[in-house]
């Protein structure tokens, strides 16, 4: 699998999971300090995020950083 193809399961994981939890984009960006745009471009893989990034969004879920990778 090609990091393209990874970083577009890694934003329907975020997705998943933030549905999972119940939140809402908006909430989500806010508890992650990063931008409602940035969050919701990762989701739909027109951004791809950098590691602090991954871990703001990993802490924001209350989730470890390997479950935003667990879509083998």
């Amino acid at each position: 699998m090609d990091y393209k193809e990874q970083y577009k399961k890694l934003g329907k994981q975020i997705k998943f999971l933030r549905e999972q939890k119940h939140l809402t984009q908006e909430k989500l960006a806010e508890r992650a300090e990063i931008s409602l745009d940035y969050l919701g471009k990762i989701e739909v893989n027109i951004n791809n995020p950098g590691l602090i990034t991954i871990f703001k969004i990993a802490n924001a879920l209350e989730v470890k950083v390997k479950d935003l990778f667990d879509f083998e």
